[in-house]
């Protein structure tokens, strides 16, 4: 019996540590341990027959079998330390980085150029107190002429032209606009400033498009004056130009009085740049401001404009085309 019993022992040996050599995963591994040395494996099947033996004979086949166990057992780290070895080899070895390979190239993003201005722009004014304020780009007629003391029969609509809707609304001709709204809103004192895109219907040329962008700004308070507007007007252009000779020129807008356009002297020549002036007091009526009380100041510029001066831009259609060689120059 005892003899058996060893020979078994010994044979389970052999075979569990040829089966455990074999092995080519983690997860057969796992199998064979739990078929060897599980509770129901084959080892603790030979054990429970040494109930049969005589108690002189127990000991040698106990020993036997704790030599069996701690074989397989050793058998069995062996291979799974030698199978995670090679998983983790063959893991290297598919993620390894190929460095006489070509990179993936990702191109780095500009600013558009309009962009940057309005970026620009809106600094220096926020820096000097302003708050940024954007309105709707489809405007009732209200709010795009009227309020601005340009009624329907007013000859400075021919000079904006807009495109009109089926519902009798517009597309605004100028972020004017904003301001009435911003107005409605809010109590004097206010210092506003309004970027966005407005529409005319232009003919498309080198100066000119139906789509361009504009930037304004609105000062209202107690005693402002002309001299405020052209303090606020000289500090931005010589942030965005340099300190170079400006004049005001007089000229007319609707909703100011008296109104002026501003010029930058500009490679020896006299360029036209911003247009402004002193709030009508019929614009301040008409958002429920008190003229007798409040004064206010109002300007605004083409983005375009600055932006073809600035970067010598020679036809304002380059801004839209989308030509990567183009926008890349910023």
């Amino acid at each position: 019996m005892t003899s058996n019993l060893e020979a078994q022992l010994l044979a389970l040996r052999q075979e569990g540590e040829k089966a455990i050599a074999a092995a080519d995963t983690l997860e057969r591994l796992e199998e064979l341990r739990v078929n060897y040395l599980g509770k129901k494996g084959e080892l603790g099947a030979l054990l429970r027959s040494m109930g049969q033996m005589s108690a002189e004979e127990r000991p040698k086949i106990g020993a036997i079998a704790n030599t069996v166990k701690e074989s397989l057992q050793t058998s069995l780290d062996q291979q799974r330390a030698a199978l995670e070895a090679a998983q983790i080899q063959a893991l290297l070895e598919a993620e390894t980085l190929d460095v006489t390979m070509p990179g993936i190239y990702s191109p780095q993003g500009r600013i558009h150029p309009l962009n940057g201005i309005i970026d620009r722009a809106l600094d220096i004014f926020v820096g000097m107190g302003y708050t940024v304020a954007q309105g709707p780009e489809m405007e009732t007629d209200y709010y795009n002429f009227e309020a601005l003391n340009t009624p329907p029969d007013h000859p400075a609509r021919d000079m904006q032209d807009t495109f009109y809707l089926p519902d009798g609304n517009l597309l605004r001709t100028h972020t004017s606009s904003v301001q009435i709204r911003y107005m409605e809103r809010e109590e004097p004192p206010i210092r506003v400033v309004a970027p966005g895109r407005v529409y005319r219907r232009d003919n498309v040329d080198a100066t000119h498009s139906a789509v361009f962008h504009q930037i304004e700004l609105l000062a209202i308070d107690e005693g402002l004056t002309f001299t405020d507007l052209k303090g606020t007007i000289k500090v931005f252009l010589q942030a965005i130009f340099g300190d170079l000779p400006i004049r005001f020129r007089a000229s007319y807008f609707p909703f100011t009085e008296p109104s002026a356009e501003v010029d930058l002297q500009w490679n020896g020549r006299w360029l036209e740049v911003m247009g402004c002036g002193m709030v009508d007091p019929n614009v301040l009526k008409s958002v429920g401001y008190d003229p007798e009380v409040y004064t206010g100041f109002a300007a605004g510029f083409g983005v375009e404009r600055f932006a073809m001066v600035l970067h010598q831009i020679d036809d304002i259609r380059r801004l839209y085309a989308s030509d990567l060689r183009f926008l890349q120059q910023f």
